[in-house]
């Protein structure tokens, strides 16, 4: 098969499980873009980390930071993932690949178009195939969390966390106000109910239940209500370093959509 290039709008939590599936399936030129300040929460498992260190991994699959398209041929040559600040998708019409995933997670669409590539993929709600995009990817869990979709949409968004250990939005820690982010815990540390994660502008922001802390926005300014940070109250400290079944049920249908063009392709030639 020929080298395929794909380009991966956001690089936080899903958007790198994405890219970790397809690195891992031998399609490692990928490029992905992120904004110049990300927001991760569950940062172990994000390759966006590289916009601040410079470089980081993911269960042994290795991100750089680019800062030019020749950049990202030599991090491309390192057998590397090349991550760009680029908020506006600039490198798309630079780099003209092959595939590109929308895997920003914002709900909606914010100006993703099929023209973009020969494969335009878009993950979870506000995309509708095949008006804006090729395929979309179901992103809710549940009995059709990544299917493919070729003619119509994915299920609206729910605001509804995944159930675990029998507890669903009391995982997630969210800032009462905006202000600047202080954290006093570290991901992966055990945590019980009631104790300080975090604080905001001085704010205490306990934990709502015990367990293990999964994910911790960087100390950042935020605003009121956003996710801050992610309880996993089953106490298994692996799960805070590895790639979650969502990200991974996600990427298996990115996979299939490219697999599926690519291979319709080859036949066709």
């Amino acid at each position: 098969m020929k080298p395929v290039r794909i380009v991966i709008k956001g690089a936080g939590e899903m958007a790198s499980g994405i890219a970790h599936r397809l690195y891992m399936a031998n399609l490692t030129d990928i490029c992905m873009t992120e904004i110049e300040k990300p927001l991760a929460v569950r940062r172990k498992v994000a390759f966006c980390e590289a916009v601040y260190e410079g470089s980081m991994e993911v269960e042994g699959v290795a991100a750089e930071l680019a800062r030019s398209l020749p950049d990202i041929e030599h991090v491309w040559g390192r057998k590397r993932i090349a991550v760009v600040v680029d908020p506006e998708w600039e490198i798309v019409a630079r780099l003209k690949p092959d595939v590109v995933v929308d895997a920003i997670m914002a709900k909606r669409n914010t100006g993703t178009r099929r023209e973009e590539a020969p494969l335009v993929i878009g993950v979870g709600p506000g995309f509708v195939a095949p008006e804006d995009v090729h395929v979309v990817v179901e992103s809710n869990r549940g009995h059709d969390l990544g299917r493919t979709i070729y003619e119509g949409e994915a299920e609206p968004y729910t605001a509804m966390p995944g159930l675990k250990a029998g507890y669903t939005k009391e995982r997630v820690l969210r800032a009462p106000h905006p202000g600047m982010v202080r954290s006093v815990k570290s991901i992966g540390e055990a945590v019980r109910k009631g104790e300080i994660v975090t604080y905001v502008d001085g704010t205490p922001v306990p934990a709502a239940i015990g367990g293990v802390v999964r994910g911790l926005i960087r100390d950042i300014h935020v605003g009121h209500s956003e996710k801050i940070g992610d309880i996993e109250p089953t106490g298994v400290r692996s799960h805070c370093f590895t790639v979650s079944e969502k990200a991974r049920a996600i990427a298996g249908g990115v996979l299939e959509a490219i697999m599926h063009h690519v291979n319709r392709e080859d036949r066709a030639g």
